[in-house]
Order: structure tokens, then sequence, then C-alpha cells
């Protein structure tokens, strides 16, 4: 018994259960975590009593096959202990988010996307199988043609279809151990999201950091990263040394982050790419996840807590949408220096999947008294659009606006009134949004 917190400091009431056999602790459990990432209430329990599983502890590779470059593993088997597994053999993980410390079970309960959404899409593309607990407590193993509706539905499904316990996905060959990168200061937002789609064809990773608290012709400043992964001929000899990490060793005070030290923040990350670009060799470390480097960065924010805003902006509604979307960002205030711009592919085939063809802002915000008012604005926004909000970052979202956002949801919904009629299995999340 105690606190359960997700990423964003938010904290609640709960039992949480560690066991390394998830087939015996998921019977009659409410709802399984994996590294607590999740940035809202996704992965929280609905009330104190629920019974929350921890999957961590059930970490095995089950099997792994170098020639047809897939492997099985458990649901709480996490991507930092992977990537000291696989690295070294040539392979990769097909997709990365932007941190190593997540489980596989909670990639596929999100079906995460990373900096190669246009060319590799979510990760539930490259999963092969999954064996899942129902709410009945029963097993079963489901893959795209055994129980193809309860496969999509678990991707990106937030973990409310069933628990899931194993997790079999491809693996991608890697030429060498490290990333050829290409950076880019870029002047605002019109020319950032003509940079990324000229980024697009040429390389299979891009992403960007942009400037959301500059208003007027500085709007969306930022420093646009492309990579690949290099050559044998290209790398170094040696493997990339494995950077050391530093703790934010205390809770700062609230005011700590506020517009100044935001402002100034920002000011200092852009100029500090003095060279309009920059080329040259990266381990994958500081190339697929900057923020790992900064143990428990998000007591930044102070006992207030964060929220992160992530939504996508459909393709269909062109660069004006993109520009009219940061004019209300910067408008609202709210931001802080935290501000990612991601080019994503077509949607995948997860019953919820998050990313569609368009581009995604992602933006850390910290909790205030108008952040229900900055989310809901927000939100009609990209609700105009076409758009959606990613449900892993997501803690302010109206059930009503989600409803209006989301056309596939009567298809999940009638999902879980198959697999779960009773809604045994829950989150807070389910509760504010879908009513549970």
């Amino acid at each position: 018994m105690g606190k359960i917190f997700g990423w964003g400091r938010l904290g609640v009431d709960g039992r949480e259960t560690f066991s390394e056999d998830l087939a015996k602790v998921t019977r009659g459990a409410n709802l399984s975590r994996g590294l607590g990432r999740s940035y809202g209430d996704s992965s929280l329990p609905a009330v104190s009593t629920d019974s929350v599983i921890n999957t961590t502890l059930a970490n095995r590779v089950l099997s792994l096959d170098e020639e047809s470059l897939v492997i099985r593993v458990e649901a709480g088997a996490s991507l930092v202990e992977l990537n000291k597994l696989l690295i070294p053999r040539g392979l990769f993980s097909p997709v990365t988010p932007g941190t190593k410390f997540v489980t596989v079970g909670g990639m596929v309960a999100s079906d995460v996307h990373g900096k190669n959404h246009h060319r590799e899409g979510c990760f539930g593309e490259h999963v092969r199988a999954m064996k899942i607990r129902l709410a009945d407590d029963s097993i079963v193993e489901c893959t795209p043609t055994v129980m193809p509706d309860l496969f999509y539905g678990t991707i990106g499904g937030m973990g409310l279809l069933g628990h899931i316990l194993e997790v079999e996905f491809e693996l991608r060959r890697i030429p060498s151990q490290w990333i050829w990168m290409e950076s880019e200061r870029v002047d605002d937002i019109d020319s950032f999201v003509s940079a990324l789609n000229t980024a697009a064809p040429k390389f299979p990773m891009t992403m960007g950091w942009i400037d959301c608290l500059n208003r007027g012709k500085r709007m969306g400043r930022g420093i646009l990263m492309a990579g690949r992964w290099a050559t044998a001929d290209e790398a170094k000899s040696r493997a990339p040394y494995e950077l050391p990490h530093i703790t934010v060793p205390f809770e700062l005070p609230n005011i700590a982050l506020n517009a100044v030290t935001a402002q100034a923040f920002n000011s200092a990350y852009y100029w500090k790419h003095l060279a309009r670009t920059k080329v040259g060799l990266v381990g994958p470390e500081p190339f697929f996840y900057p923020l790992d480097a900064i143990l428990e960065w998000n007591k930044v924010y102070g006992p207030r807590g964060f929220t992160q805003y992530q939504c996508v902006i459909p393709r269909h509604a062109g660069p004006p949408a993109v520009r009219a979307f940061m004019e209300l960002l910067t408008r609202l205030g709210g931001a802080s220096p935290l501000c990612v711009i991601k080019d994503c592919g077509p949607e995948g085939k997860g019953t919820l999947s998050f990313p569609l063809e368009g581009t995604s802002i992602a933006v850390d915000m910290a909790v205030s008294p108008d952040i229900q008012r900055i989310v809901d604005q927000l939100n009609e926004f990209v609700i105009e659009t076409g758009g959606r909000i990613y449900l892993t970052k997501d803690r302010f979202t109206t059930k009503e606006h989600f409803r209006r956002m989301e056309p596939r949801l009567d298809r999940f919904v009638s999902l879980r009134d198959k697999y779960d009629p009773r809604r045994r299995i829950r989150s807070a999340q389910s509760v504010r949004l879908l009513g549970d």
C-alpha cells in the first residue's frame, strides 16, 4: 500500500504487487503497469482498492533467434536491458520511443512510435504474437490471424482488454553501434515543417526540438535532428562509451521553472547550435534518449507536477494548421522548454493507435490553475483539424472531447463489451474518458 505515481508526478493511493510470475498474480487483478513512464493516469488505479500488478520483475528473454530476427520476452522486460543485450549483437528494436525506461508490455499498450514513424510505423506493426490474461482469467495467445480483434485492440489499447504476459516481435539488424546524424538550426515553424518534409525521404529517423515560448517571426524556431545507422565503414572501431547518468537530487520548488527561466533555457539551447548545420557520429543513447541522461528529471517541475500534451495535426490540414496550433499554444502560455515536433506516417492497425499521417507536437506543461482551460482549447483546435491526442501522455482531456476526436471509439468499446463486459480491467484514465 502507498502512493502509485505516473511520470507527471500525479500520485494516487493504491496497492501494487510485484512478482516474477505474471500468470499467477494477474488472476483477478484490475490493472498492469511497468516502469511508470506514462505521464498521466493511464497506469494508475481507478480506486485505491483495485489490484495493480507491476510487471518489472517478469523481465526474462524467453527466446531469441538471431537468424529470423524474432525475440519473445515477458511483458516486464525493459528496453534499457534489451538494448544492452541486442546492440552488441548488431540488433535493435524496430521502433523505440524517446526513453529506454519502458517495458515491452507498455510499448504494446501505448503502441509507441519513434523518430522513424514515417518509415517503420508504430511498435505494434512489428509484433507477431502476444500471450494475454483476459478479464475472465483465461490465458490466450493471439496473433494477427488468431483472435485478431483482441490482437489489434490490445495494440494501443492502454492495457484495457487484458493483462499482457508475453510479447513476440521482430528485430532489425543494424550495421554498426553508431548513428550518423545531421542537425540543423531552423528559424521558424514554417521552415521547420518544410525541413521535416525534406528530411523524411533522405533519413529514416527525424525529429526536432522547437521553442514553443517565442512568439512572432521566430515562433517555432528550433533544432532539427535527422539520422541513420552508420555503416561499418563510417563507424568508429570501438563501441560508444556508456554515458554517465546524473540524478536530480531533490524536488525543486514550483517557482524554479517559470516563464523567465524557461525562455532563458530555450535561447541558450537554440544558440548552442552555433553552426547552421552539423554532421557526425553519435551513440544511440544521446540520439534516441537524450533526457534519460538525467534521472528523475521530472522533479524539476516541483510538487505541482506536470503533464505532456501531445497531438497530431493531419497532413491534409496543411502547414498553416501547424502554424495556427503553435500560435494558439504560445498565446495560451503554460508551455515549458520541452517541446518536440515529429513527422508521422500512415495510421497503424491498432484500434486506438495514436499517430496518423501528419505532424506530431508534444509539449510539457506544469500543472497550474489554468491547465484545464489550456488543454480544452488545444483539444478544440485539434478536433477541428481532424487530429487526436496521445493517451499515454494525457491527463486532462475530457470524455466529451475524446469522443469527438476518436471515430474508432465505438469499435474499441465493443471489444471491451466482448472481452470484459463487467469492466474489471480499468484505470483512472478509463474512468475519466470512458466512464468506467
